[in-house]
């Protein structure tokens, strides 16, 4: 596991321009529909109470959000997908910073981490999402969020299912994680880590 010694804010990017360029070592992307918890999630991951904003309302997330975890790593904080209540025009913008970024990074520039909701199982976005990003070359790892909010006895079988619904094999890992237990954080580090090496 990743001993963080440092973590803060770099930059917002609404549009290409404001993209940091890449560095040598590949920068990890979070992805994942509104509200499954990603702020939660690198707040955990990188040991910080509010490093990245959290929000119970979806759609918080607007820009692309840089951090800089121990003055070699980049975390990029990507907006949630899916939040039907922001307009036509805004989703737009959300697809076409999505394809600027997606396009500038993969597949040899970022680690893609999806994020899907353990409770839910995964939704038809998740499943489109997934299929666009490996169609640009990503090799995601895949994390189930609010893993405790699922009973353990229920846990392989709502694990299936989510493989099931966003098209994954049945022998593709999924991390399961809390930011509540904190549960999966050494896990997730150790595939980071390793998808990192890969690269």
């Amino acid at each position: 596991m990743e001993r963080i010694h440092s973590a803060e804010f770099l930059r917002s990017a609404t549009t290409a321009k404001d993209f940091l360029p890449p560095t040598e070592r590949p920068e990890v992307a979070f992805v994942g529909r509104s509200n499954v918890g990603k702020s939660s999630l690198l707040n955990t991951l990188l040991r910080r109470k509010a490093l990245a904003r959290t929000s119970s309302t979806p759609g918080r997330t607007q820009a692309v959000n840089y951090f800089l975890v121990n003055d070699r790593l980049r975390f990029v904080d990507l907006p949630g997908y899916g939040y039907a209540k922001i307009s036509r025009t805004d989703r737009q913008k959300w697809a076409r910073l999505m394809d600027d970024y997606f396009e500038s990074v993969l597949p040899h520039a970022a680690v893609v981490v999806i994020l899907i909701d353990a409770k839910v199982r995964g939704t038809d976005l998740d499943r489109q999402a997934n299929e666009y990003l490996v169609s640009l070359g990503a090799n995601p790892i895949y994390v189930a969020t609010k893993i405790d909010k699922v009973p353990r006895s229920q846990r392989v079988k709502a694990l299936r299912e989510l493989r099931q619904r966003v098209g994954l094999a049945a022998e593709q890992p999924v991390v399961g994680f809390s930011a509540t237990t904190q549960e999966g954080v050494k896990e997730l580090w150790r595939e980071i880590a390793a998808r990192q090496e890969g690269h």
